[in-house]
């Protein structure tokens, strides 16, 4: 953090807010004296934000209620006090003008405390996104409506227009921040004394992401590459909670062996059993639930970047689940690469359509499709939803309200950021002249879409079963013995095999063993340590992989 002293900012709101007020008139050519939306004001004394560290800052919040003009000079009535703020992004950062913030409340000597703001459940981090290359201000805020009408938590959000150090910013959303809390995350907390037993099966919040200069390399990597990769490509779990700088040794290698189990339990013969496979890992439903939501935004970042997932403890269900939801900025057609804009074809399929990307959706979706209960349940789901919260005109009436909401909003958004209606920014894929035209766009992209998906999960179950790990099922009946092991085990099978291979749960080969064709084998590992470990199995038919588990 960095600091100066809070006083110095503090010390006569009224007379700052005054000086603050006086410097919107006229400010970069436009005046902005009042908003249907909250309004939202923050100084840092001109001290300069930057990605890391928070800078000690000031935040003022009018919000007279629903339906009641804001004024610039009305009092402050919502939050009226500290702040750390800092940029938060990652290739918005650097290729947009207009900056998203990362907010902590602070108290007065610059300690962490909570908030309610904008009428959300009080925490103390937050979110200021600012859309940009999304002109029409609400691709996120629409994704986290239809994600909220699954019934499963997602970010509050509240439309403000923001005003920095005196700069009128334009249009933002707050949010709130993914965070393990009561109201929102809602699993157990994890102390870093809680390494045995129940304890240590939950909470864990894990992301699929691009790298920033906050998480480092905290995580770990699959053992299992991405479907159609078109060169070295992984796939990287980050832990998100606990973070990397305060998760324990044993907590780590819990949360990975449990990922790691849930992955191989994908690949194996039975995965679609219900107690042996895949589901006494996961909690199906919210995959699903998941899949449809970014498969009717065709989220070209969906599955394989802001992508999050969480583990609360055994005793509390302790599966795997998918969500919460997180950047849809490129959603709804508005990416012009990796048919982001088409409405048609699957989300899902992105490695067919981008497989030199660095980032690869992992193998899980396409291997859930072999799953005929899976797509039964999904079909069911989209139904379901479809005949609710997704049904067109619903969506499209929300689009209309946030759209009529935004009307002198966005006018004075797009004066401020340069008149950018019209101008290609990247990744767009339609242009509009006016913000009715983006719009339109949208909600067009959108009836096409649902008609697509409509006619396309219909025939889901009909689909010929697709392996994306390349991997056989368990062939020849293989079974390996005893398990757990501490000096030696055996292999055996019905059918002959001709090579073996161990791995570690980084992908690291420890051995790599060519064999005459033979039903029988014995593996002496003195020297490794304990731990969970991969063996691969060669069969002239194809690949089988079993677990070891060695104990000392």
């Amino acid at each position: 953090m960095v600091f100066f002293e809070y006083s110095t900012i503090m010390r006569n709101t009224s007379a700052i807010l005054l000086l603050l007020i006086s410097g919107l008139q006229g400010l970069r050519g436009q005046a902005f004296e009042s908003s249907n939306l909250p309004i939202v004001i923050i100084n840092t004394g001109n001290f300069a934000i930057v990605n890391e560290p928070k800078v000690d800052a000031s935040m003022h919040i009018i919000d007279n209620g629903p339906g009641v003009i804001n004024s610039i000079n009305d009092p402050v009535n919502g939050y009226d006090g500290p702040i750390g703020i800092e940029y938060r992004g990652s290739s918005s950062l650097f290729l947009f003008p207009k900056k998203s913030y990362g907010i902590e409340i602070w108290t007065e000597d610059g300690a962490d405390t909570t908030a309610s703001i904008l009428a959300m459940p009080e925490e103390e981090d937050w979110v200021m996104h600012g859309p940009y290359s999304d002109k029409t201000l609400m691709r996120n805020l629409l994704a986290f409506h239809l994600w909220s009408g699954t019934g499963r938590y997602g970010s509050r959000t509240r439309l403000i227009e923001f005003v920095l150090d005196g700069s009128y910013e334009g249009v933002y959303v707050m949010m709130e921040k993914i965070k393990r809390d009561n109201d929102r995350v809602d699993i157990s907390r994890l102390n870093p004394d809680e390494n045995t037993g129940d304890d240590l099966t939950g909470g864990y919040i894990i992301k699929l992401d691009k790298f920033d200069g906050s998480n480092s390399f905290d995580g770990w990597t699959s053992p299992f590459w991405p479907p159609n990769r078109s060169f070295e490509q992984t796939v990287y779990f980050q832990f998100d909670y606990p973070k990397g700088r305060n998760i324990t040794t044993e907590q780590a290698a819990y949360i990975e062996t449990y990922v790691t189990e849930f992955e191989q339990s994908l690949v194996r013969s039975e995965f679609a059993d219900y107690f042996k496979g895949y589901r006494q890992y996961a909690d199906v439903s919210s995959f699903i639930d998941f899949a449809i939501l970014n498969e009717i935004t065709k989220n070209v970042d969906g599955y394989r970047l802001s992508t999050f997932f969480y583990k609360d403890r055994d005793s509390n269900g302790g599966k795997l689940t998918m969500g919460p939801i997180w950047d849809f900025n490129l959603a709804f057609g508005n990416a012009d690469y990796c048919e982001g804009g088409n409405p048609e074809g699957w989300a899902w399929d992105f490695n067919q359509y981008c497989p030199e990307d660095t980032w690869l959706i992992p193998f899980w979706w396409e291997r859930f499709l072999q799953d005929l209960n899976f797509t039964r349940d999904l079909k069911a789901r989209w139904q379901e939803l479809r005949a609710g919260p997704y049904r067109t005109d619903a969506i499209l009436a929300y689009i209309d309200s946030v759209a009529s909401v935004l009307e002198g909003p966005q006018q004075r958004n797009f004066e401020r950021w340069n008149n950018s209606l019209g101008v290609y920014i990247w990744p767009n894929n339609f242009v509009g002249d006016t913000y009715q035209q983006e719009v339109d766009y949208m909600k067009d992209w959108i009836e096409d879409r649902v008609e697509w998906l409509d006619r396309s999960i219909e025939r889901l179950e009909s689909n010929p079963p697709y392996d994306p790990t390349g991997l056989a099922t368990d062939q020849g009946e293989i079974k390996v013995f005893p398990s757990p092991f501490s000096t030696t085990v055996f292999v055996t099978s019905k059918i002959e095999f001709n090579h073996l291979k161990l791995f570690d749960l980084h992908g690291r080969v420890l051995f790599d063993r060519p064999l005459k064709p033979v039903t029988h084998y014995r593996i002496d590992s003195p020297d490794l340590p304990k731990g969970i470990y991969i063996l691969e199995v060669v069969l002239d038919s194809g690949i089988s992989e079993k677990k070891l588990v060695i104990r000392r």
